[in-house]
């Protein structure tokens, strides 16, 4: 499932194209993704004008001039593709249409955005502006970990006393909104700190560690423009990067990145997700 850094890389790359550009046409071609689409959503979206692009943990919000906002989620296989603009000197032509294609919207100047789910694990919906804060999959999110919320003192007053394991505490929405599977196993190797261990059981001092290796975990994954693992590609198609340079996820059997470190990378299932780790250095 494309988690914080893949999400932003999609809203970045949708923004150019989308911000201030009415929506010439929208064609939805299914029922719905993992729920019904709300009613008459291509007469809703039609003519509306998008004057805001956030995300929200791993959600796409778009602002239109309708008064609503336009909800996204990728699930677990959905893409977001813009064809019919120049980007780096290119012209990406519009594709031909693809069997999991379920909603395209034409933009005035000529771009088309094409949400692409095979699975249909993915979320389109549609709330009244200002709502946000009361829509079920948003309602009761955490602070973003980017953001000013999130900070030792939050942290730290989440974590205490629980016997949960840190690795599933830090995958809790509640606690910290947007992080997924790929990228606490990243950051807990760069603290040092075992997937395992009771989360109520980290020091002060790895709380205040924990905080600025989240923000720089993330901030490197946007900026190589996400992992692609299995379906995820940014809006121009192309492969997101951050996987090259994983230390532990993905890598059962090599050798521990830290340097000087003897150690052999492991993998077991917590909570039905493996957890990759150095069992040497990560204590």
């Amino acid at each position: 499932m494309p988690e914080l850094p893949e999400v932003e890389t999609v809203r970045r790359g949708l923004e150019p194209v989308m911000f201030g550009q009415r929506i010439a046409a929208a064609e939805v071609r299914r029922e719905g993704l993992r729920w019904p689409f709300p009613p008459q959503l291509a007469q809703r979206l039609t003519g509306a004008t998008v004057t805001g692009l956030r995300r929200r943990s791993k959600y796409i919000l778009m602002d239109l001039d309708s008064g609503e906002v336009m909800l996204w989620h990728l699930g677990m296989s959905g893409r977001v593709l813009i064809s019919g603009v120049v980007t780096g000197g290119f012209h990406h032509e519009h594709a031909l249409p693809q069997k999991h294609d379920h909603v395209v919207l034409d933009m005035g100047q000529g771009a088309r955005i094409t949400f692409n789910d095979p699975r249909r694990f993915g979320v389109i919906d549609l709330m009244t502006a200002g709502a946000e804060g009361t829509h079920p999959l948003l309602a009761k999110l955490g602070p973003e970990p980017l953001g000013n919320d999130f900070n030792e003192d939050h942290l730290a007053s989440r974590l205490a006393g629980r016997r949960v394991p840190i690795k599933q505490a830090l995958l809790d929405q509640h606690i910290v909104a947007g992080l997924g599977n790929i990228y606490v196993c990243e950051v807990l190797h760069r603290a040092g700190i075992h997937p395992t261990r009771a989360a109520g059981e980290v020091t002060t001092a790895e709380v205040a560690q924990l905080v600025p290796l989240i923000r720089e975990v993330l901030q490197e994954a946007i900026s190589a423009g996400g992992s692609s693992l299995r379906d995820y590609r940014q809006t121009d198609g192309e492969l997101g990067y951050f996987q090259h340079a994983f230390r532990v996820y993905d890598r059962s059997g090599d050798s521990c990145a830290t340097e000087g470190c003897p150690g052999t990378i492991g993998r077991i299932v917590q909570g039905g997700r493996s957890s990759f780790f150095c069992p040497c250095c990560q204590r």
